[in-house]
């Protein structure tokens, strides 16, 4: 399990509590909760390569929201080692741009890197609200997540700056086709942070995809919806396995 901008491991705490049956493991990405920082993360395919490095042979991978574009590369680049993906808040292309208007605005970004830069763990503290904004239980999500950062670590900024300079410039439409893998789109209908509408794009677009759309979800539907999310990969994941014997 791969986490998102931010925020560390713990943030599958309750999801892989629920997927008790399955053998699950989550890893911080480089600079978050307990993982050291290394100025060579600044470059996407750096971090695809560690990331990769630290699974095993074969997986199925999660991936939520950064982690998502993460675990959506490493499926095109390494097909061997994934066998099948759940992607949760997932986008191919954060940024706005003309031919894609599923991403969030040009302005709206800027002006969050601005913010960044000057005061981060505000930053942090409003990017948590952001991710829970049109949420079923949001204050109990928020708490959560604000829980996980200060028991488990929060972010270096270092790694919070590249994380961002990643998400406004890495586009991975391209190689969405080349992901032969099982997919699972889960996403939250009242997201603030990806549009469900980039879910879609990437449902129509992926050779072999389902796509499940959570009402009164935002951002973090594993943490407001668990159930509901467990239910659904456990689903998946007993299909899949079939698929993929076959």
């Amino acid at each position: 399990m791969l986490h998102g901008w931010g925020m560390n491991l713990r943030v599958f705490d309750p999801l892989r509590a629920q997927l008790a049956a399955q053998e699950t493991r989550a890893i911080d990405l480089p600079g978050h909760g307990r993982s050291p920082w290394w100025p060579g993360a600044f470059n996407f395919e750096t971090l695809c390569a560690a990331v990769l490095d630290a699974l095993p042979p074969r997986c199925r991978l999660l991936g939520w929201s950064l982690g998502a574009k993460v675990a959506l590369a490493l499926a095109a680049r390494a097909p061997t080692r994934i066998a099948a993906l759940v992607l949760i808040s997932a986008t191919p292309k954060f940024a706005q741009s003309e031919d894609w208007p599923q991403g969030m605005a040009q302005e709206s970004l800027r002006a969050f890197c601005r913010v960044l830069e000057q005061d981060w763990q505000q930053t942090l503290t409003d990017f948590v609200w952001l991710q829970v904004r049109g949420s079923q239980q949001a204050e109990a999500v928020a708490a959560h997540l604000q829980a996980m950062l200060a028991q488990h670590g929060e972010p270096r900024h270092e790694a919070l700056l590249a994380g961002m300079q990643l998400l406004e410039t890495i586009d991975l439409r391209a190689q969405v086709s080349q992901v032969r893998q099982p997919v699972l789109l889960l996403a939250g209908r009242n997201d603030r942070v990806t549009s469900p509408a980039a879910a879609q794009w990437l449902a129509e677009t992926l050779p072999d995809a389902r796509l499940r759309i959570l009402p009164r979800a935002g951002h973090a539907p594993q943490l407001s919806h668990t159930a509901e999310v467990a239910a659904a990969i456990e689903e998946f994941l007993a299909s899949s396995a079939v698929e993929t014997a076959s």
